[in-house]
């Protein structure tokens, strides 16, 4: 795979942390949703706003049906954003996926898939059935999915191993993990082996990190930015989830305060959320560039 289309640039960290406010310096360039922007020590350049397919595991775009789900992930693509994500766990999204983004030039966007760690299953054959069913031949980045259990760094060698193999056959460029629950949250910070961390985000700790990775109630924000803090200045590149707390966010206040957080406090580089329409892509284009002014 010709280099130009991995986009291997590799940029310094932000500014640190200011000590003492735990805040994070604005940006200098006063950027935009669409601004393309460096995953951390994995070259991978994504922009700062993606499309996801997964509310509700992806009912929500599914329920579209394919033409509906195509004419919104062109909209996006129109309107700037250029990084889309799905997850083994996202029924029929790989293809769907697939078939809206067919024609469009491969480097011209990127694409980041999850898959679950399950043991008896071999690491090559299904990222080779990813990559088959999303009609591509190498994803920007591969996380290994739902990490929510302290042991994960050695209960994954396996895929771990199974995933830098892909790697070197140019089937991923990036790599990674998401996190669900403090417990495995704890245990992203120091890793060696993790190039992008994918965390949950937003101000009121709505389906965020807890000691029970299952919770029903908030999550520790103030943990949760502190270890999102840590793996930042560690290198690795930050995807936040969860900004409008799986769609518990009904007021745009609400959902501007939370880009705002997510970026001016807790120092994310990219952030997904889904969308059913087009009026939600705008208004997310909209809140990230308010929040990044």
């Amino acid at each position: 795979m010709p280099c130009s289309r991995r986009n291997f640039l590799k940029t310094g960290l932000a500014a640190g942390i200011l000590a003492g406010t735990g805040r994070l310096p604005l940006r200098a360039a006063r950027g935009t949703a669409t601004d393309w922007v460096t995953l951390g020590k994995s070259g991978v350049k994504v922009t700062r706003l993606a499309f996801g397919t997964g509310t509700y595991s992806g009912r929500v775009q599914r329920d579209l049906g394919q033409d509906e789900f195509t004419r919104q992930v062109r909209y996006a693509y129109d309107r700037g954003i250029r990084f889309f994500e799905t997850s083994e766990t996202y029924s029929e999204m790989h293809k769907m996926l697939g078939v809206a983004l067919k024609g469009i030039p491969r480097d011209s966007y990127r694409l980041m898939s999850k898959v679950t760690t399950r043991e008896g299953v071999d690491p090559q054959a299904k990222i080779d059935e990813l990559r088959k069913l999303a009609n591509t031949d190498y994803f920007d980045v591969m996380l290994m999915h739902y990490q929510h259990v302290g042991t994960w760094p050695t209960d994954t060698v396996r895929w771990q191993d199974g995933i830098l193999e892909a790697k070197s056959k140019h089937a991923i460029i990036g790599h990674g993990a998401s996190v669900h629950g403090l417990p495995a949250l704890r245990r992203f910070p120091g890793n060696k082996w993790l190039e992008i961390a994918m965390i949950r985000m937003n101000h009121r700790g709505a389906h965020m990190d807890a000691e029970d990775y299952n919770t029903g109630g908030p999550g520790n924000v103030s943990e949760v930015v502190t270890h999102m803090k840590q793996v930042h200045t560690e290198g690795m590149g930050v995807i936040s989830m969860k900004l409008v707390g799986e769609g518990s966010f009904t007021t745009r206040e609400d959902r501007q305060a939370s880009m705002k957080f997510a970026f001016n406090n807790a120092g994310v580089d990219s952030v997904t959320l889904g969308f059913k329409n087009t009026a939600e892509i705008d208004e997310a284009i909209e809140n990230l560039n308010l929040a990044l002014a």
